[in-house]
C-alpha cells in the first residue's frame, strides 16, 4: 500500500522533519499455538502485521483493516496489550517518524494467510516454539499475548 494521502500532504508542508504518528499492532494468535506473520517488502524481515492509524480510524477497526490488507486474514481483536512510544526512526527517503504504537492481541476468525498487498513478501503462521528472528519489543508483545494479564503494559510506569 503506498504512503497515505494525509501523510503525503504533511509531508508537502513539513518536509523530512520529524512526524509524529499513531501505529498499530497486531500479535494475530491461532489454536495450533501459531502467530501470524509477514516477511516485510520493505526490509526483507519477518515481523507482526502493523500499520498506522488513519484520521478519524478507531485504533482496533484500524488494525482489523491492517491485518485483512496485509495477510487476507480476518480478526477479532480480543485486548489491549501495550501503549508506548517508539524510538524515532527515518525512512530511505530521509522522513523521520516517531510512532505512539497500540499493541492488540487478536484471533483469527476466517481467511488463509496470503500476501494480499505490495507491503509483504510472505505472510505465514509460525510456531510459537519455531519463530524467524523477531525484534525484541516484537517477541515482548508475544509474551504480552500469551500472558494472562488483561492490564495493557505502559513502559516507563514498571517498578
Amino acid at each position: 500500500m503506498p504512503t497515505p494521502k494525509f501523510i503525503l500532504e504533511l509531508r508537502e508542508k513539513i518536509g523530512h522533519d520529524l512526524l509524529w504518528l499513531t501505529g498499530i499492532t497486531g500479535v494475530v494468535l491461532n489454536d495450533n499455538a501459531e502467530v501470524l506473520l509477514v516477511r516485510r517488502a520493505d526490509t526483507g524481515r519477518w515481523s507482526l502485521v502493523a500499520g498506522i492509524l488513519e484520521p478519524g480510524e478507531q485504533p482496533a477497526l484500524a488494525l482489523v483493516r491492517e491485518i485483512h490488507e496485509e495477510t487476507a486474514v480476518e480478526v477479532a481483536v480480543e485486548r489491549l496489550l501495550s501503549v508506548e512510544a517508539l524510538p524515532p526512526s527515518s525512512y530511505p527517503n530521509g522522513d523521520q517518524v516517531q510512532f505512539l504504537d497500540l499493541c492488540f492481541r487478536c484471533r483469527p476468525l476466517r481467511g488463509e494467510p496470503r500476501v494480499n498487498d505490495d507491503e509483504s513478501l510472505e505472510v505465514a503462521w509460525y510456531p510459537l516454539a519455531g519463530l524467524p528472528p523477531l525484534t525484541p519489543r516484537e517477541l515482548t508483545s508475544i509474551e504480552r499475548a500469551l500472558s494472562a494479564t488483561s492490564t495493557p503494559a505502559l513502559p516507563g510506569l514498571e517498578p
